[in-house]
């Protein structure tokens, strides 16, 4: 809608996952670097936990870019929240595709964990190497899912099933995978994504702005500033008020946005209760 006005190509704060919006802060890279190492060298498992909207699976596309054929396929779990038979079934079809999906579903748990095997060791065989990621695995409240994918580490132990499992979520995650020490040894790679600094904050501002084609800022350093403050350096927060910035900006035909206008988005969001 404003896109035009501000002379933008495309709306830049949208809470897309295109890798080109990835921003490489100091902790987004780092945590980058860990996740692709743990690929690249085959070290089998690793977590990645932050704050919702923190920019956990932008992290995750970003990697998949940058690997490209060297790994794959990619299996996203986007929704965890699955009995530990069904969790393994829908591995089991999504690794396999129609020949799997073609069975009785569920599968009984012996049977999915005999399918993935033998469909990792084909794929190994065949050079790939694939990657499963869960989502929101903190959502994960049956301990039983989580010996699922314990049980999947086993088959690790073979050179010839080689994957790498990523598990991401927020900082419930982690003493959940205490409490399963045999679990929680065979995470190599462990990172924990943090708020943008007010730096960053004011340069992944000028960077999505950049990125969608803006010639210059429409932003005054006083509201980013505001905007680092107010969101508290997440950037999901940080899209919303900016985002909502630019709409107000446009709606009163303005040419800049002062610390002001981002003080009265906060108050529209908070007043109709968005976090």
């Amino acid at each position: 809608m404003y896109s035009h006005y501000w002379s933008l190509e495309r709306p830049p704060f949208e809470n897309t996952l295109d890798p080109s919006y990835f921003f490489p802060s100091q902790t987004h890279q780092a945590a980058l670097w860990k996740l692709r190492y743990l690929i690249e060298n085959r070290k089998g498992a690793g977590v990645l936990v932050g704050p919702t909207g923190s920019g956990k699976t932008m992290v995750v596309h970003r990697l998949a870019e940058e690997l490209g054929t060297d790994a794959g396929p990619w299996i996203h779990v986007v929704f965890p929240q699955m009995s530990a038979d069904d969790l393994l079934s829908y591995l089991a079809v999504q690794l396999g595709g129609e020949a799997v999906s073609e069975q009785h579903l569920p599968l009984p748990r012996s049977v999915s964990l005999q399918l993935i095997e033998r469909i990792l060791v084909e794929l190994t065989r065949q050079g790939r190497h694939p990657v499963i990621v869960v989502d929101d695995a903190h959502f994960i409240n049956d301990p039983d899912t989580l010996q699922a994918l314990e049980l999947l580490l086993n088959f690790q132990r073979s050179p010839h099933c080689e994957f790498s499992l990523i598990l991401l979520g927020d900082r419930l995650l982690l003493p959940r995978l205490t409490r399963m020490p045999r679990f929680d040894e065979r995470l190599i790679a462990r990172s924990m994504l943090q708020s943008l600094s007010q730096d960053e904050v004011a340069r992944y501002i000028r960077f999505r702005l950049e990125v969608s084609g803006a010639r210059s800022s429409m932003f005054d350093g006083a509201s980013l500033d505001e905007i680092a403050t107010l969101s508290g350096g997440i950037p999901r927060r940080i899209n919303r008020l900016a985002d909502l910035a630019l709409l107000v900006g446009y709606a009163d035909n303005r040419m800049s946005l002062s610390a002001d206008d981002i003080v009265t988005v906060n108050e529209e969001l908070a007043t109709v209760g968005v976090d």
